[in-house]
């Protein structure tokens, strides 16, 4: 099969500055559910734009499911939960709406959902367990449960690789342990590849069986019980 994630090699550098990652090597297989975190400025942003394509590396490859990253043609296959999604305060948008767009990107439809649409955008919302606020304002809900419903509709494009950047920003302790079961039994559920990229990782760190840091390269990659003591210290981490 092939691997959903190929980086080999990979050096990348902002405008001939120094460089940000050297040497960087991954590979994440179909089905895998996969940490990534590592200090702000060690170069975990600049890995997850390479290999969703969204920048070439100065040396080496990045390979989608086979392709390269920048010319990957099934972009309505990624789903991406970018940083700190949100609407205005004002929004009038309902959660149902929110969703639908999910839908409505994955399909290219110009026009109302169809039957089956609506029926992917109905299961989307009920995984996330937001059934009740379906037609809630999103602006009324609280950050963990926004946070729910942007998954919802990155779930909403059946996608094969689900990545989701600094997923628990502002918000609480246990909305993010709430938000961690939710994603361990999505991807059980659903059988698609998570990658869960963040500053720290103690939010996932029971329900991951694969940690990747990053600092200036990949630094370690294997199971968060064989991490270094060393490097449970959060100034290790957050620096």
């Amino acid at each position: 099969m092939t691997p959903a994630i190929e980086l080999h090699g990979v050096d990348y550098a902002y405008d001939g500055g120094p460089p940000v990652l050297r040497d960087a090597c991954l590979t994440v297989e179909e089905g895998e559910f996969v940490a990534i975190a590592g200090p702000n400025g060690g170069g975990k942003t600049t890995l997850l734009r390479i290999l969703l394509g969204l920048a070439r590396p100065a040396a080496g490859t990045a390979l989608l499911f086979g392709e390269p990253a920048h010319r990957f043609s099934r972009r309505a296959t990624l789903g991406y939960l970018a940083q700190r999604s949100r609407l205005g305060t004002d929004a009038p948008a309902t959660v149902r709406e929110v969703v639908s767009a999910g839908r409505l990107a994955a399909g290219g439809l110009l026009g109302p959902l169809r039957a089956g649409d609506k029926a992917i955008v109905a299961r989307a919302i009920a995984d996330v367990g937001l059934e009740e606020k379906a037609d809630a304002p999103l602006a009324t809900l609280s950050g963990g449960q926004q946070q729910r419903a942007f998954i919802a509709k990155a779930l909403a494009a059946e996608p094969s690789l689900l990545v989701l950047d600094e997923p628990t920003a502002g918000v609480d302790p246990g909305a993010q342990e709430s938000l961690a079961r939710l994603l361990e039994r999505l991807h059980r559920e659903r059988q698609v590849t998570v990658l869960y990229v963040s500053h720290e990782f103690g939010a996932v760190e029971n329900v991951v069986r694969r940690l990747v840091l990053v600092r200036g390269g990949i630094v370690f990659d294997g199971p968060p019980s064989d991490l270094p003591g060393a490097w449970h210290d959060p100034s290790h981490v957050h620096a």
